[in-house]
């Protein structure tokens, strides 16, 4: 399909500076644009590519400024961030869905299974599933006894849903994703480790995506609880009777041990690690490799291990790299004193 620059600014309520006939018919990044693309600018750092870029539309903030003549049509907008977003998501959208039940699937005569829904090849629906409409399963998923799947959900090839796990409204779950796994939980006897029954299960609320190879284990007893909102990226791992607020985001391989609390709006980057039994509280930012052995208090920004404040742990990284230097100067300074005392005496 393809959309004037005009069209376009009338979707995002935004303003054309150029040619409004513009034609795009596709995306591109700045620096690999093309003839008919739109691309956007955000961050400054990529500002002097609108220069050179081959893009046919760009869209960029309403305060961009451009310092000589440029080629590409530009549509001015309050955030060119979030508008590529709304335009890619309204892209997503136009492409056609699949439906229906390939002849290859396994769908249990007792499962329901909504209008619209599509199930792949050697996708396995286990017995008293329930299935909302409009959900997709891809080919070689496996959704187990019990389960339940809202409306408008997308499980990708080899996604695994365990038997009796709740999903909302809208969830996404990459390839090779795992809900519902038995959670880490073991007695030490006399001869080796004895199994604790994992008898609980997990709730997944609204609109959560869940990365590819990301594990979000059943609870002892109970459940493991992720709230509507969250994000969870590739390789995340959250232990059994974790609790995730409302709209927090997990980079790559996050790992939370089990009975932890995190709240709402946190933003962690990777590899963090959380230990268990312990409270994070709202709008927490964890910097990259990150270990977080106790409780945190809402809105607060930390990195490191234990995390501290950005600027104290930056100086003290900065002072880490002297100490080499200043363990010599330690050194001569402790002769230099032995050989005044001596002279003393």
């Amino acid at each position: 399909m393809e959309f004037s620059a005009q069209q376009i600014a009338d979707m995002v309520q935004g303003r054309v500076e150029g040619n409004p006939d513009t034609l795009i018919h596709t995306f591109s990044k700045i620096e690999q644009g093309e003839e008919g693309s739109i691309s956007f600018i955000s961050n400054p750092k990529y500002a002097h590519y609108i220069y050179e870029t081959k893009a046919s539309v760009v869209l960029v903030n309403e305060d961009f400024e451009v310092d000589c003549p440029i080629c590409p049509t530009l549509i001015r907008v309050k955030n060119a961030y979030e508008t590529v977003a709304q335009l890619l998501q309204l892209y997503e959208s136009m492409k056609p869905k699949k439906s229906g039940i390939d002849s290859l699937a396994f769908v249990s005569d007792t499962a329901t299974v909504g209008e619209g829904c599509y199930i792949g090849a050697f996708a396995y629906i286990g017995e008293g599933a329930t299935i909302g409409k409009g959900t997709l399963i891809y080919p070689n998923a496996y959704i187990g006894d019990e389960v339940t799947l809202g409306d408008g959900c997308i499980v990708y090839p080899h996604a695994v849903v365990y038997h009796g796990c709740k999903l909302g409204n809208r969830v996404i779950m990459h390839s090779g994703s795992v809900v519902g796994a038995d959670g880490f939980g073991f007695a030490p006897g006399a001869d080796g480790y004895d199994k604790i029954p994992q008898i609980g299960i997990v709730t997944i609320e609204d609109d959560v995506e869940i990365g590819a190879n990301t594990c979000i284990d059943r609870s002892t007893m109970g459940s493991t609880i992720v709230h509507r909102g969250v994000k969870l990226d590739n390789l995340v791992q959250l232990a059994h009777n974790t609790e995730v607020g409302e709209h927090t985001v997990m980079s790559s391989q996050v790992g939370v041990a089990g009975s932890t609390k995190i709240g709402s709006w946190c933003m962690f980057g990777g590899q963090v690690g959380i230990s268990g039994h312990i409270t994070i509280g709202d709008k927490v930012w964890f910097g990259a490799q990150s270990g977080v052995p106790s409780s945190v208090k809402s809105d607060q920004k930390l990195i490191g291990t234990p995390p501290m404040e950005q600027v104290p742990y930056f100086k003290s990284q900065a002072m880490f790299r002297r100490l080499p230097d200043m363990y010599k100067r330690l050194c001569a300074l402790e002769k230099e004193l032995e050989l005044l005392k001596k002279q003393e005496r």
